[in-house]
């Protein structure tokens, strides 16, 4: 498994002429390629990130030559498309996303998050905690022409769950995606396409529209760690999602995060600590035999966090296993005199998966001794737990079995108008 995850950055993906997902800059490499000036790269950027085309044919700006032109060399859209839906009881969506070459993901849409941003310092928090316990037709209607599509649905704001990956190499013992190992990388476009079908089929705008990202879906997004920043860069220029919307999850790749510390353009950072010591860590995440938790912590430490960013720890509550007085006393060691905030997930069960959901007391046991001690710690809304779509939860809908799953179900087409 070691030597997969050493060299999993390279897991080589298909061949693409695909023109979602390329940089404004290759654009007009590529016009330049075929004899056109330069401004038809914008109009191609402004199609494909702005309003968010889906097929060759609706670039209007474009004369009829150059898209057929565009189409001879083999070139196309190929944004992800989403095949199937799961509806939860909570408003929460599961997709299945279809890729170019077959291959299918998950991503999730969660109206008015699931609690995961409070107390970072963002924007995306202030809102959060402005609204705790009033998510759904929380204001009074106002005119309808004047709102953005959440609004119109009685939402304040979304949240976005991305993979990065099919499948993933990391083996955490508690999470159904392990079960599926790795098949390959997203591209960046894949990674930001995903996103795309999901404001597409939502009709939302991108500036009116409150949206926040999470990679957090299926695979490792700091072993697929080149494409995963291309994506943040186009999410940010080209489609126009800040990066203090978003938030990535590392399980805990040591070089990756380090890297990570160093970039102009990120956004925060969550690390899935999970256990309060090695040795309980390394029996649910065998990952942690190759970068224990205080080389974690000490990559995490260089992060340059502004006034009001902190970094998250993601906690994922097993019963019995690392919900007890003991570990909340070795969390609080850990993280002493750090700026971090902790975020508790009551684990959510999985087919296959032989763990238990801690009691409830214990959680509040739990919880209560981090506050107490000066130690921020939230515990996050379990979001589409009926249709597997919650924390740990994503495994390919089409190869989980049938008893596993709620019912599929078609969607209607993109709503629209794009933002």
């Amino acid at each position: 498994m070691y030597q997969k995850i050493k060299d999993i950055d390279f897991i080589s993906m298909p061949p693409s002429k695909a023109l979602f997902g390329m940089l404004p800059e290759e654009l007009k490499d590529l016009m330049a390629e075929l004899g056109q000036k330069g401004y038809r790269a914008v109009q191609i950027a402004e199609a494909l990130y702005r309003q968010r085309v889906t097929g060759l044919e609706e670039i209007t700006a474009l004369p009829v030559s150059l898209r057929d032109e565009l189409e001879a060399h083999g070139y196309g859209i190929e944004m992800p498309e989403i095949v199937q839906t799961a509806r939860s009881v909570d408003g929460t969506e599961r997709y299945l996303v279809r890729l170019a070459d077959g291959e299918t993901v998950e991503t999730v849409w969660m109206p008015d998050g699931d609690g995961g941003e409070r107390g970072d310092g963002s924007e995306a928090a202030a809102e959060e905690e402005a609204t705790e316990g009033l998510e759904g037709n929380s204001e009074p209607r106002r005119d309808m022409r004047n709102m953005g599509a959440l609004e119109r649905n009685g939402y304040s704001r979304a949240t976005i769950c991305i993979s990065s990956q099919v499948g993933c190499a990391v083996n955490c013992q508690f999470c159904l995606t392990a079960k599926l190992g790795i098949k390959r990388n997203l591209t960046a476009g894949e990674i930001a396409g995903q996103v795309a079908a999901v404001l597409n089929r939502h009709g939302v705008k991108i500036g009116r529209d409150r949206i926040n990202l999470v990679f957090m879906g299926m695979g490792e997004p700091f072993l697929n760690y080149a494409e995963f920043i291309r994506s943040v860069h186009l999410l940010v220029k080209s489609i126009g999602i800040p990066e203090s919307r978003m938030t990535v999850s590392t399980s805990g790749i040591e070089p990756s995060i380090r890297k990570f510390a160093e970039e102009p353009l990120r956004p925060k950072l969550a690390l899935s600590l999970n256990a309060s010591n090695d040795m309980v860590r390394e029996q649910i995440m065998p990952i942690t035999r190759k970068w224990n938790i205080a080389a974690l912590l000490e990559a995490v430490q260089t992060l340059p966090l502004g006034k009001r960013e902190w970094v998250t720890f993601e906690y994922v509550l097993l019963g019995g296993i690392n919900d007890q007085p003991e570990h909340a006393r070795e969390v609080l060691e850990l993280l002493q005199g750090m700026k971090a905030k902790v975020n508790l997930i009551v684990w959510n069960p999985g087919p296959g998966i032989a763990y238990t959901q801690p009691k409830p007391e214990d959680v509040a046991v739990f919880q209560k001794m981090l506050i107490d001690n000066g130690l921020p710690a939230y515990i996050r809304r379990p979001r589409g737990r009926d249709i597997y779509a919650a924390c740990g939860q994503l495994k390919r809908t089409l190869e989980t079995s049938p008893a596993a799953t709620a019912p599929l179900v078609e969607i209607a087409p993109a709503a629209s108008p794009r933002g």
